[in-house]
């Protein structure tokens, strides 16, 4: 075949693995579980974010087979034409309930992905503004949260991360009407928590939006499960709060919970929610079980156990040149530096049955690639003792 541009894609297919920064896919034959057939394979796994390990529990199991009897297998049409069903309004409804003690007159909108719902969120905020409008975006975000600034076409800024004083500055000299700081509440790929507290206090100085995306907090912090806003205690009219439900929860989706008068703004102006088709009404269904565990007994039983997985790993030893990021969440990062280098660990630990993938740029700054390690409360002791013993192996020490 001599095709021009299909050899120019080859030519930076090359460039990308001379760089070590191919990305492979592994076919999992399991469930989404601690231990799972990949690739006909058994392995511990230690990557994914199930932290609670709910995506393969039998009620919730069970209730995404009771959805699919009651509705079937997909919505058939966007929210806005016949896609939403009952569960879909029952489930922001329980959403909203949850949300309640931390910001007054809320309302939740589910999304299919959390990445469409930061989409959605951010440009309706800029349409709402019409044209006079700064974003301040802490360095470490996620990607979604970073394309849906740009998607905006409107100004943004990009603070030091979690830089109180950078963000103080940035909001002193702004002139714009509306204001958005935004943040990850936990950071993927750090496991660290943003100054949530301070920054809410800045913004309400400055009459400001504090847009947090709590996709790792959900269902893991607080005591009912209500993420970092129950985690600090705060409650606030200017605070937006954009959940996952595919990590903690444990199926599918996202939410953002706000003031009514946003939520119904979204409705009428959010592209990523109106022009889609709505996700399928029996994944909210199944959604309505594992909500109510996160945020009943079952849920702080689970919470509590993973806490002493994190200490368990935290305090373990690690090889003299490998750095542990400060995290006490359930992401546990372990950077060992180099492309290459990480690579070989992680397929060393593949070797052992051991299974965490190789994060690299641009997911992390150049020369920061890591293993990130990911605890679930469907792990035990003994697992994390494995992997612990897997790590301090002689040939990837």
């Amino acid at each position: 075949m001599n095709f021009d541009k299909l050899n120019a894609l080859q030519r930076q297919l090359d460039e990308v693995d001379e760089k070590g920064l191919r990305r492979i896919r592994r076919t999992v034959e399991s469930a989404c579980q601690a231990h799972m057939m990949v690739d006909g394979k058994p392995l511990l796994a230690f990557n994914s974010n199930d932290y609670l390990g709910l995506a393969s529990h039998p009620l919730v199991v069970e209730s995404l087979r009771e959805g699919a009897s009651l509705y079937g297998a997909g919505s058939g049409a966007s929210h806005l034409i016949s896609g939403h069903s009952l569960a879909h309004a029952r489930l922001e409804e329980l959403l909203a309930a949850m949300f309640s003690p931390f910001m007054p007159s809320v309302r939740a909108l589910t999304f299919s992905t959390g990445y469409m719902a930061n989409l959605g969120v951010l440009t309706a905020l800029a349409d709402s503004a019409k044209g006079d409008i700064t974003f301040f975006s802490d360095a470490l975000n996620h990607a979604s949260l970073i394309d849906g600034i740009r998607l905006t076409r409107e100004p943004y800024q990009v603070y030091e991360h979690a830089s109180l004083d950078d963000v103080s500055q940035r909001l002193s000299s702004c002139q714009s009407s509306t204001k958005v700081v935004v943040t990850d509440g936990v950071f993927s790929m750090d496991g660290d928590i943003a100054p949530l507290p301070e920054l809410l206090r800045l913004c309400e100085q400055h009459g400001a939006w504090l847009l947090v995306d709590d996709a790792h907090g959900f269902g893991v912090l607080g005591d009912s499960g209500a993420g970092v806003l129950q985690h600090f205690n705060l409650r606030s009219a200017q605070l937006i709060y954009m959940g996952t439900l595919g990590k903690a929860a444990g199926v599918s989706g996202a939410f953002v919970a706000a003031h009514e008068h946003l939520i119904e703004w979204m409705v009428q102006r959010s592209r990523s929610y109106i022009y889609t088709t709505a996700a399928a009404p029996a994944l909210a269904h199944a959604l309505l079980t594992s909500v109510r565990m996160i945020c009943g007994e079952e849920g702080s039983r689970r919470r509590a156990f993973l806490q002493t997985l994190i200490e368990q790993l935290s305090t373990a030893p690690i090889p003299e040149n490998w750095q542990r990021m400060t995290s006490t969440t359930a992401i546990q990062p372990l950077v060992i530096g180099s492309n290459q280098a990480v690579l070989k660990v992680s397929a060393d630990l593949m070797a052992q049955g051991v299974w965490i993938s190789a994060i690299r740029a641009p997911t992390v700054p150049v020369n920061t690639a890591r293993l990130r390690i990911t605890l679930s409360a469907s792990h035990t002791t003994e697992d994390v003792d494995r992997l612990v013993r897997a790590l301090s192996f002689k040939s990837i020490s």
